[in-house]
């Protein structure tokens, strides 16, 4: 079952196209990824599915309602937690579950949230003394109070360290398993990879790629590659031989070996060993959404 579809909006800020002909599906259970440079448009995007800005084209329809004109009803349904957003620094963990409990008319018990994000043993701290990833599990279990159906997370883990990075990613997928769908954008290709079921890739305002990420790996027909560390010299007949070896780059005793199939690393391991030469640290490296990303956006700097 669709429970968002987007067909072709458009969003201008004076004479700045933020998003052109932007169209999307997203599935009843699936967590669905926008990812993008800074001022793709995905915020905008996300923006307009909330119904916290108005299309100046096309047509969202969000759980059977148009945003705009079903605002109230639609609230009642979605959960969003924002890119920006802030509550009093002198507000307490428990004030502020039991504070947003109150706007809903029948909300979930904030008590078993609470522990259910981690946050139990913070329930008396103030908002101005939680870590950024404590700060975040409180904005994900305010967006949770009414349990909705459909739950928007706008660059959940930005600013995070690794560790909290992950535990936000956890709760992701615990959320999804609730029987809940996911509409996140981020800036981390890791993010998208590990939780998404299909990711829309968005540059200038437009979509021009999306499909489930090992698919869109596996579009880029990218080259897979075995690295290694040597102190004796390599033959020329040696690893270059090795079928499906497309290059051999070797700075000082570390040898990058480029190239496609799946018995490349077989091949190189036994070249390796055939010709006596000793290694270590072998590993290797395959094409990520990093690689689709930069392939289709570019390198440069964006602000």
């Amino acid at each position: 079952m669709t429970v968002i579809r987007v067909e072709k909006i458009r969003k201008t800020y004076g004479k700045v196209v933020a998003v052109e002909d932007v169209s999307f599906e997203i599935r009843r259970g699936e967590i669905f990824g926008m990812v993008g440079p800074n001022g793709a448009g995905k915020t905008t995007t996300i923006e307009c599915c909330e119904g916290l800005r108005r299309p100046d084209g096309g047509e969202v329809n969000v759980l059977g309602l148009d945003p705009q004109a079903d605002g109230n009803a639609l609230r009642k349904r979605i959960g969003v937690q924002l890119q920006s957003a802030a509550l009093s620094p002198r507000i307490k963990v428990w004030e502020a579950l039991d504070l947003f409990a109150s706007f809903y008319p029948s909300a979930v018990d904030w008590k078993s949230l609470m522990e259910r994000m981690g946050l139990a043993e913070k329930r008396n701290a103030y908002v101005s003394g939680l870590s950024g990833g404590q700060r975040q599990r409180l904005f994900i279990a305010l967006s949770l109070l009414n349990d909705p159906e459909l739950i928007f997370l706008d660059e959940l883990t930005t600013g995070l360290d690794p560790q909290a990075r992950r535990a936000m990613w956890d709760l992701v997928r615990d959320i999804r398993e609730k029987g809940k769908t996911v509409f996140l954008t981020t800036h981390f290709m890791e993010e998208a990879e590990r939780l998404c079921d299909r990711v829309a890739i968005l540059d200038h305002g437009r979509i021009i790629a999306l499909d489930t990420p090992p698919n869109l790996v596996h579009g880029l027909k990218a080259e897979n590659r075995v690295v290694f560390f040597t102190d004796d010299p390599l033959p020329e007949d040696g690893i270059r031989a090795v079928p499906g070896v497309v290059r051999v780059d070797q700075t000082a005793d570390r040898v990058v070996v480029c190239g496609r199939g799946d018995a490349i690393v077989a091949g190189v391991v036994n070249a390796l060993g055939a010709k006596g030469i000793r290694y270590r640290d072998l590993r290797t490296e395959q094409a990520t959404l990093d690689d689709v990303f930069l392939a289709m956006t570019g390198r440069e700097l964006r602000d």
